[in-house]
C-alpha cells in the first residue's frame, strides 16, 4: 500500500473547507512548515504545495506545474496562484472552524491566508444541480491507480497532485429550463443517474466520460458544494498520478480539439483554478524531506 494521505481516499464528509495561502516573501519557511508537519494528520487535513513554494525553495516535482488557462471559442477558465493548500475535513462545521483558526495562527510566520471555501456534502453526494456528483469515480485499486503516484521514481511514491477549481453556478437559469434540457446538459437523467446514448455532443459526460480519451483520463474526484451570501456552486476537486488527466479533459470541455463547449458552461463558470502537490506520509507525518529544509531556513 502507498504510504499516501489517507484522506483523500476517504468518502466526502459533511463539511469542508478548502484554506489557500500565500508565501510572505520574509517569512520563516522552515519554522512554518516545521508546524504544518506536526499538526496535520493528512486525514482531516489533506496537504498540498504549490508550484510557487516548490520553486522558491527549489525543489522539482516532476510532472507539477502552473494550472493553466483554457481558452475556447465561448469559454475562458482561469488559472489562479496558490502556495498551500490545506483541504479541512470534519462532521461538525465547528470543528473546521475551529482547525481554520489554529492553521492561519500556526502558519502566520511563513504564509498568509488568501483563500477561504466552505463547502458540504448535499444529499447523497450531489451537485446542488441536483445531479451525483463523481458518477465515473474509480473504486478500491483502481482509486489507488488513478490518484497515487505508485512507483518510487524521485521519491514520489504515495504523492499526489491535486486541481482545485471553484464553479460559480447560475442555477436560477438552470432549474428554469425544462427536466429534459437539464438532462441533455448533464447527459445523464436527474431522475434515476442513467447515461443515456441520444444525449447531445455538448452533454457534459460526452465531454468529460474518462473512458473517452486515449489514454483514459481516471481522476479521484472529491467535489462538494460551496455557497456564501446568495451565491453558490461546486469545489471541483480532482486528485491523480499526474495532471495530465486533468488537463486534458479541461481542453476537451472548452472545446479546444473540436469547438464543441461542455454544456456544463451553460450554467455555470469556474472562477479559480489551481494545482497543488500533495505529499506522501512518512511516520504519520507529511514527508517534506523532498524540500531539504532545516531549522535555519528562511524565505
Amino acid at each position: 500500500m502507498t504510504p499516501a494521505q489517507p484522506g483523500i481516499l476517504e468518502p466526502i464528509p459533511a463539511h469542508a473547507r478548502h484554506l489557500i495561502f500565500d508565501q510572505l516573501p520574509a517569512g520563516d519557511l522552515a519554522r512554518a512548515l516545521a508546524y504544518l508537519q506536526q499538526a496535520a494528520d493528512g486525514r482531516s487535513a489533506v496537504v498540498g504545495l504549490g508550484y510557487p513554494l516548490l520553486e522558491s525553495v527549489g525543489c522539482s516535482i516532476k510532472g507539477m506545474q502552473m494550472a493553466s488557462t483554457y481558452s475556447g471559442a465561448a469559454i475562458e477558465v482561469p488559472a489562479t496562484p496558490g502556495s498551500l493548500w490545506v483541504w479541512l475535513r470534519a462532521e461538525e462545521r465547528g470543528e473546521v472552524v475551529e482547525k481554520t483558526r489554529q492553521y492561519k495562527q500556526g502558519l502566520e510566520c511563513g504564509f498568509e491566508l488568501g483563500t477561504v471555501m466552505d463547502c458540504f456534502r448535499y444529499r447523497d453526494c450531489r451537485d446542488l444541480s441536483g445531479y451525483i456528483d463523481g458518477s465515473e469515480n474509480p473504486e478500491g485499486e483502481n482509486a489507488h491507480r488513478a490518484a497515487f503516484v505508485d512507483n518510487d521514481t524521485a521519491g514520489l511514491k504515495g504523492s499526489s497532485f491535486a486541481s482545485v477549481q471553484q464553479w460559480l453556478h447560475n442555477l436560477t437559469h438552470f432549474k428554469a429550463l425544462p427536466q429534459s434540457e437539464q438532462d441533455n446538459i448533464m447527459g445523464r437523467r436527474m431522475s434515476d443517474n442513467e447515461e443515456f446514448d441520444e444525449a447531445p455532443e455538448s452533454a457534459h459526460v460526452k465531454r468529460s466520460a474518462p473512458e473517452n480519451f486515449s489514454p483514459e483520463a481516471f481522476m479521484l474526484r472529491r467535489s462538494m458544494p460551496w455557497s456564501k451570501d446568495a451565491q453558490e456552486g461546486l469545489v471541483f476537486l480532482g486528485f491523480g498520478h499526474s495532471l495530465q488527466a486533468f488537463d486534458r479533459v479541461m481542453k476537451r470541455m472548452v472545446g479546444m480539439d473540436d469547438g464543441i463547449t461542455d454544456g456544463l458552461f451553460r450554467f455555470s463558470q469556474p472562477i479559480s483554478g489551481t494545482h497543488f502537490w500533495c505529499p506522501p506520509m512518512l511516520q504519520n507525518q507529511i514527508d517534506l524531506s523532498l524540500l531539504k529544509l532545516d531549522a535555519k531556513t528562511q524565505c
